[in-house]
């Protein structure tokens, strides 16, 4: 466990905005959003859109296969594995996930994603996943458990990220347009009381929104998608508000709450 110097917290405000597990960890409140576009949070929300419950694992190795045996679930595997396997697989691939049918309960291994969702659950908050296709519906669920009717609340926004060979954190332009993309929708509903960090993501979404598609194509994460025969998930990944779908983390599972 870590110690963290309260100002580091935000506490003072409504909205905050912080990277990876390890800020996942420094923020608490009554709500916490993942968000992992490319491409774990956009995955759950597409899965959980077509009626699949997504169980989060943070292993890739054998205790994933037994939490899917355990729960009945497919087991997704890797979005680069699925290139050198025969057939059709299921993995994190958001398009992938487009094409399954007869598919009712999903195993889907992320150690960024999950990881931080096993954290935030594990502190106490409500656990939401969203991405550019559902942030509208993920505000409109936060403002009305939180701020109608004249109540307030507290939402923390964290950005997965990527990470370097070495294992340390790569923040990642496509996940801070994600966050604040939510932060966005937030304000247009009439919430107020963002951390300076969380308006900073607020901004970058705003920027970003009139050329979202070409820019998530170009960053590094799109880019890197593209070049190895991944362009259908960056176009899915870029389609916002597409989708009504909001995911909360419930007994172990990601189902639609909308």
């Amino acid at each position: 466990m870590n110690d963290f110097d309260d100002a580091h917290r935000q506490g003072a405000y409504d909205v905050r905005f912080e990277w990876g597990p390890v800020g996942a960890e420094a923020l608490d409140g009554a709500h916490a959003v993942v968000v992992d576009v490319l491409s774990f949070t956009t995955s759950v929300t597409v899965a959980v859109e077509r009626g699949i419950e997504v169980f989060p694992s943070r292993w890739r190795d054998s205790r994933a296969k037994e939490l899917a045996m355990r729960v009945g679930a497919t087991l997704a595997v890797g979005r680069f594995e699925a290139l050198g396997l025969e057939g059709r697989h299921v993995s994190l691939s958001p398009a992938s996930l487009q094409q399954v049918t007869d598919l009712t309960r999903l195993v889907l291994p992320s150690p960024n994603g999950s990881t931080i969702c096993d954290a935030i659950a594990d502190a106490g908050s409500e656990v939401l996943a969203a991405s550019l296709r559902n942030r509208a519906a993920v505000a409109r669920h936060l403002f009305q458990e939180g701020w109608s009717l004249g109540r307030t609340s507290t939402v923390t926004l964290v950005a997965a990220g990527e990470r370097w060979p070495d294992a340390s954190l790569r923040p990642c332009v496509e996940d801070l347009w994600g966050a604040g993309a939510v932060v966005a929708a937030l304000v247009d509903l009439g919430v107020g009381r963002l951390s300076p960090e969380a308006r900073m993501a607020e901004q970058a979404f705003r920027a970003v929104e009139p050329q979202l598609s070409d820019d998530l194509h170009a960053c590094a994460g799109g880019r890197e998608l593209v070049s190895k025969g991944f362009e259908e998930d960056v176009r899915v990944v870029a389609e916002l508000d597409s989708s009504l779908a909001v995911p909360v983390l419930r007994n172990g599972s990601f189902t639609d709450h909308s």
